[in-house]
């Protein structure tokens, strides 16, 4: 699906685009190598990770709020994908989530990267954290890779190509989103900010999407969040107030596994709280009707 060798093909074509999924399928590999070697040397087994994690007050700090870690290894894990693409694409802007960077050219490919989406999962040992690595055209996803960490799985997607999910045994295997077609039988995953009045107004809207859907979800990472329903591990999932490095990768393995997807500006900043939603083809329309009426296609600004 992803064979190409052609190194200086015009990126701007379909076939370009698969030349950059293989880029960011190698970035966003080799930063979860890392990711998965660095938890236990800085955190330890799982049976002493609260006492480190409190112990070792340079290996965690607080961003937007006190509930919102950064860790040592997520600021590692961007600067080893940042030095990648500095000697292999040296043209290209780059937007990470701990480094920041520049709103992206028209014609030019900016990168965006998520070092470790899910960094509270990371920090509990909570199983499911990712690395996430897209390359955009003129403010569109055109290629991107997202690494389940834990579970060793790679999930991929070219504009045009559809999108993929690489096992660990190297198995790859075509995306498609499940044929349900009733949105009370909808699994949906949803996530949370971290500032309280944001909270207190997502609680009260799952509140009210709850009894229409099979039941709702909170896996704590937006980026695996949209790569299962591309999957079919869940039939959508809606969340305010995601920055581009949470779903410029998981937002178009998504779509090209068949998704009906909303996404906010390109440059869209979490504090504006538009909405990400990315929803099975067979329920979107209904999904879209029960959204309207709740308000949900509304920011939730902090």
């Amino acid at each position: 699906m992803f064979t190409f060798d052609a190194a200086d093909a015009e990126l701007t074509t379909s076939t370009g685009y698969v030349a950059l999924c293989q880029v960011a399928v190698e970035l966003a590999r080799e930063g979860a190598e890392h990711v998965r070697r660095r938890r236990p040397e800085v955190f330890g087994t799982v049976a002493d990770r609260f006492q480190t994690a409190g112990t070792a007050p340079t290996t965690v700090q607080a961003k937007s709020s006190p509930t919102d870690p950064v860790t040592v290894v997520d600021t590692e894990t961007e600067r080893l994908i940042r030095d990648r693409l500095a000697r292999r694409r040296p043209q290209d802007s780059i937007l990470g989530e701990e480094g920041g960077g520049t709103a992206g050219d028209a014609n030019r490919v900016r990168w965006v990267i998520d070092p470790i989406d899910g960094t509270v999962n990371f920090l509990y040992g909570i199983p499911a954290f990712a690395v996430s690595v897209a390359a955009q055209i003129d403010g569109r996803s055109v290629a991107g890779a997202v690494v389940d960490v834990a579970r060793e799985v790679m999930y991929c997607a070219a504009a045009g190509h559809g999108a993929a999910v690489i096992g660990a045994d190297g198995t790859v295997t075509p995306l498609r989103c499940n044929d349900v077609s009733e949105l009370s039988m909808a699994l949906v995953a949803t996530g949370f900010g971290y500032g309280s009045s944001r909270r207190a107004r997502q609680g009260r809207l799952v509140g009210e999407l709850l009894p229409q859907v099979r039941d709702i979800r909170r896996i704590g990472s937006a980026a695996l969040d949209l790569c299962m329903v591309g999957a079919g591990l869940v039939d959508a999932h809606f969340e305010h107030g995601l920055s581009p490095w949470d779903w410029a990768a998981g937002g178009l393995i998504a779509q090209e596994a068949g998704a009906r997807v909303w996404l906010p500006s390109p440059d869209s900043v979490s504090a504006a709280g538009a909405v990400v939603v990315a929803c099975a083809p067979g329920v979107a329309a209904e999904l879209a009707d029960v959204f309207e009426r709740l308000g949900a296609f509304e920011p939730i600004p902090e």
